[in-house]
């Protein structure tokens, strides 16, 4: 069996029948001759199919181990057509720790269209079961390792439960991509991705993807994404194919760090816990109190102060005021998304470097202590 490294530099290098091109082309027209009535070349209008998308959606649907795949114009778009799959009056059942953009939309939807959002911190399963029983459940959608506090859900655990009550497993994979995690073949029937964070890789594309399982539910998501319009254009499909040819590499050096500035965080007594699931590059950690964000981030040198993440570049973003600011924020605190939370998107520079940056502010924030004693 081909391993996943080669099947990612490999992404769009025989699909050119016609010219042999090794990167596949790009296509911008937005309409298709046809010879004659009946007689379409399988494109015609690039809202429903373009061959620069169409590349990207048949290879990523391979590296997930799906049958269909549709690619999105951002993260939240793939969110939003995946829930577009449901009606009023159904419900899903969420984890307490989610991304801040999936709780708003989620909350809204419940709102304005009655599509019913219930939470679970998924610690244990008879207590998730009795959920979907009582509420009648009709979907569980993941975030494993959560966003931001990194708790890992199994998603095997899941699938089991979904089986049984006949429900729909959702997983999003932005975190670890198909490289460390293909939640398909561990029984999940919808994979989506922030494909602008780790699979693009660059910080220059914003993307979304589904993946999905079986004809009959790949075909429905295929109808609705045609129809809401929510396309991704042909030159960002050719970003996310080049970045795909690099992911491994790049989830590699991404890791390596992340387990190295781990080490350093939990010996730093500026920094109260540390939270890692092991695999990936997503760190959170907390300071020692809230009031010494604001410095921490000022002083910061090599490490960007920015929202997004998996671009190869350091980010920390502060989930209070950025990726978290619609939860509310007495919700926020319950759930373990307090002020003193940051949470570290660990590039590809040295470790070496990235860890120098920390220790400098640390020593900052040391002297001002001392100072203010």
């Amino acid at each position: 069996m081909t391993k996943i490294e080669t099947l990612l530099t490999q992404v769009g290098t025989q699909t050119d029948t016609k010219t042999g091109a090794i990167n596949t082309p790009i296509y911008l027209s937005t309409a298709y001759r046809h010879a004659g009535l009946g007689q379409s070349t399988g494109f015609d209008y690039t809202r429903t199919k373009n061959p620069t998308r169409s590349v990207l959606e048949e290879e990523f649907a391979r590296l997930e181990g799906g049958d269909g795949c549709v690619a999105c114009s951002s993260g939240m778009a793939a969110v939003h057509l995946v829930l577009s799959l449901f009606k009023s009056g159904d419900a899903l059942l969420y984890p307490e720790d989610l991304y801040g953009g999936t709780y708003r939309l989620a909350t809204q939807y419940e709102e304005q269209y009655g599509l019913k959002a219930y939470f679970n911190d998924f610690s244990s399963f008879e207590s998730v079961e009795k959920q979907i029983i009582e509420h009648s459940i009709k979907a569980i959608f993941l975030e494993t390792p959560t966003n931001p506090l990194m708790q890992e859900i199994s998603i095997e655990q899941c699938a089991a439960l979904a089986k049984k009550h006949d429900l729909l497993l959702i997983v999003d994979n932005t975190f670890l991509t198909p490289y460390y995690q293909r939640p398909i073949e561990m029984g999940a029937d919808i994979v989506l991705h922030s494909g602008t964070k780790y699979l693009g890789g660059h910080n220059d594309v914003l993307a979304g993807l589904v993946v999905s399982k079986g004809e009959e539910l790949s075909t429905k998501i295929f109808l609705q994404h045609n129809a809401i319009g929510m396309t991704l254009a042909p030159f960002d499909s050719w970003l996310l194919l080049r970045g795909l040819k690099t992911l491994h590499l790049r989830m590699k050096q991404h890791t390596s760090n992340a387990q190295k500035i781990v080490k350093f965080l939990q010996q730093a007594p500026q920094v109260r816990d540390v939270l890692y699931a092991g695999l990936g590059g997503m760190v959170s950690f907390r300071l020692q109190s809230g009031s010494q964000v604001a410095p921490f981030l000022q002083n910061l040198k090599l490490i960007a102060f920015a929202e997004s993440l998996g671009g190869v570049e350091s980010f920390i973003t502060y989930p209070t005021t950025q990726t978290h600011a619609d939860i509310p924020e007495d919700v926020r605190n319950a759930r373990g998304v307090d002020d003193s939370l940051l949470r570290f998107s660990v590039g590809i520079e040295e470790a070496d470097d990235i860890i120098a940056d920390l220790q400098q502010v640390f020593n900052i924030l040391e002297s001002e202590a001392i100072v203010h004693d």
